[in-house]
């Protein structure tokens, strides 16, 4: 029979990128006593991971627990960026109800939208938390009619509708159920949570039903699979089965051997967990997100959705410039392999596939975000090797007809600024669908454009509304292909011989384009060292010292200025490099190359193409 268990409440927080949603967390753990007076404590604790912090965006969703007049809160900090929306799909199965933080300025969102019609789907019931209220160009009545409207437009029922309203500001730790009234601490959140989120129901006296939405991956014990106990109850050193909803024919036996469950920001080991309570449980080496674990006497998996496709790809290979070897400390392809498949213990949304061609594979994600915190985690681990230019993964409708993946893009722009967004992106195969203007002389865009039309444009975006636009996307599906498309306009320089760049060498190309080296740099023939302003790639020598003669002295050389080159981040060589070329990746350097390195075998190969 069913029972309701009273002293335990499931929640993740969701919301669009930047809204406030680790900051909160911060809050409630602060609130809840669970440091020490005393006790020096983060910014944004839960984003554990370096990039996390450098880039102030979650990336892996993470768990924690609070108590509050005697009941255990579990609270799931979730990813807020379209490329990781694998994470808050799973992670929302493990839940009875959401927090939807929204910005009391931006209001909502695409990627709100997104979350919110996950949560709607699963008859979650919503708390909605209007954050960033102490900002000067708040705007919370307009914000909460937004919201309403969201609910209305992804057809939320009357009880859905009837959600409470929370007006905060994680920064300064207030809550308060009145926008005029502001408040003094997070108490008004707590207590909507006790009362608004159902209490996790179960049948205490069935067979053990667990559903792992969440691996975890650690070095000393291997996989840890984090989920909800469904029904019954689950021990240590009890024999389950392991069964998949959508794999009929998987079923092993195996033995619980750790039990653990969330206390603050650690885990504690415990014997036996009850219906409600997220755990995590390692001892079970081949464990998969999905699985259920059941009692041998009674075995159900529990449904679960699929998680959704990737629609870019790229491939990653050994490094094989005259360059390799030299920086990076695995580099051999048996590494790069033996990396990316570990990727994939805690990774869903990624896939590796060999090659013909045993040195590279083919990784395919969610788009170049997520691709690209892999790349920068591997450089960082000492990892060298060469990445492709991103591609989308194309597919056949029943038609035989070509599709491709399709973006709604929203932009938010200075007025200035719209006409050469439009431009550039009409350009891109993007189709204008709505224009508005928006509050303080900002036009708000809506395109649908392919998503291969948006690889290498953010960086582009920028520099077009210096700085000042916003453009967020959300996966639409796939649509008909809109036929091909030229990534770039402006050809390359490329180094002609192996050397050291000097002064002399480069002062004659920067008269050519935009340089990309400093003097003093090793270059390899083949090797892209700047951008020309023509279409066409040109090649030249970087390396050349001027001959010495009686009326030509060396010392002349100090008199000739460079421009300071232009240094590339990860993000914005991975955006640059065209599809004949290659990013070699290591963990001092970032550097473009010609995939033929040989230019009369290059040439060749251009003429074969043409």
């Amino acid at each position: 029979m069913k029972t309701k268990r009273e002293d335990v409440r499931n929640v993740a927080i969701i919301a669009h990128v930047d809204h406030g949603k680790t900051t909160l967390v911060d809050e409630l753990l602060k609130q809840s006593g669970v440091f020490r007076e005393n006790q020096e404590v983060a910014e944004r604790v839960m984003d554990s991971n370096d990039i996390e912090r450098e880039r102030g965006i979650t990336i892996l969703s993470k768990n924690t627990a609070i108590t509050y007049k005697n009941t255990k809160i579990n609270i799931i900090d979730t990813p807020g960026h379209a490329d990781f929306g694998g994470e808050v799909e799973r992670v929302l199965k493990m839940v009875n109800g959401v927090i939807l933080v929204v910005d009391a300025f931006e209001g909502a969102m695409p990627q709100t939208k997104f979350v919110l019609r996950k949560a709607l789907e699963l008859n979650l019931p919503v708390i909605v938390c209007v954050n960033k209220i102490d900002r000067p160009e708040a705007r919370c009545a307009e914000v909460v009619d937004e919201v309403l409207e969201l609910f209305i437009d992804l057809e939320a029922d009357e009880s859905q509708l009837d959600c409470p309203f929370v007006f905060a500001s994680a920064r300064t730790g207030t809550a308060s159920m009145d926008m005029d009234t502001p408040g003094t601490d997070m108490i008004p959140l707590f207590d909507t949570i006790l009362d608004y989120i159902p209490a996790p129901e179960g049948d205490p006296e069935a067979g053990t039903q667990v559903l792992i939405s969440t691996i975890d991956y650690n070095e000393y014990v291997g996989r840890i699979g984090v989920g909800k106990v469904d029904n019954g109850s689950i021990k240590v050193n009890q024999d389950v089965v392991v069964v998949n909803h959508h794999e009929p024919d998987k079923m092993r036996k195996v033995k619980v051997s750790k039990l653990y469950e969330f206390d603050g920001l650690n885990r504690v080991e415990v014997k036996e967990a009850g219906i409600g309570s997220i755990v995590a449980i390692s001892g079970i080496s081949d464990i998969h997100i999905g699985d259920t674990l059941c009692s041998p006497e009674d075995v159900r998996p529990i449904p679960f959705q699929k998680i959704s496709e990737p629609t870019i790809a790229m491939h990653f290979m050994v490094n094989d410039s005259p360059l390799a070897g030299t920086e990076g400390k695995y580099v051999t392809s048996r590494h790069l392999r033996d990396r990316l498949f570990r990727e994939l213990n805690t990774d869903v949304s990624l896939r590796v596939e060999e090659t013909e061609n045993t040195d590279s594979y083919k990784v395919s994600g969610r788009g170049e975000l997520h691709l690209s915190v892999l790349i920068e985690n591997m450089r960082r681990e000492g990892f060298e090797f060469a990445v492709s230019k991103a591609e989308v993964l194309y597919k056949t409708d029943e038609n035989g007809k070509k599709t491709e993946p399709m973006e709604l893009a929203y932009i938010d722009v200075p007025d200035e600024f719209s006409g050469a967004v439009i431009q550039k992106l009409s350009a891109r195969k993007g189709e204008l669908q709505s224009m508005g203007t928006g509050s303080g002389g900002y036009t708000r865009l809506t395109f649908s454009i392919p998503s291969r039309g948006l690889i290498g444009y953010r960086g582009e975006f920028m520099t077009d509304t210096k700085g000042n636009g916003i453009l967020n996307t959300i996966f639409d599906g796939y649509g008909p292909y809109k036929g091909d498309l030229s990534y770039r306009s402006n050809g390359s320089l490329i180094a002609f011989e192996s050397g050291e760049a000097v002064t002399y060498g480069l002062f004659g190309a920067q008269e050519r384009g935009t340089l990309f080296i400093a003097p003093g740099e090793k270059v390899y023939a083949g090797m892209v060292i700047g951008e020309t302003g023509k279409a066409e790639d040109i090649e030249i020598n970087v390396c050349k010292t001027k001959h010495l003669t009686n009326t030509r002295s060396s010392s002349a050389d100090e008199a000739l200025k460079l421009t300071p080159p232009k240094v590339l981040s990860l993000e914005q060589a991975l955006d640059f490099i065209d599809t004949d070329e290659l990013l070699e990746v290591t963990p001092e350097s970032l550097r473009i190359r010609k995939k033929i390195l040989d230019p009369t075998l290059r040439k060749r190969a251009s003429f074969k193409k043409d």
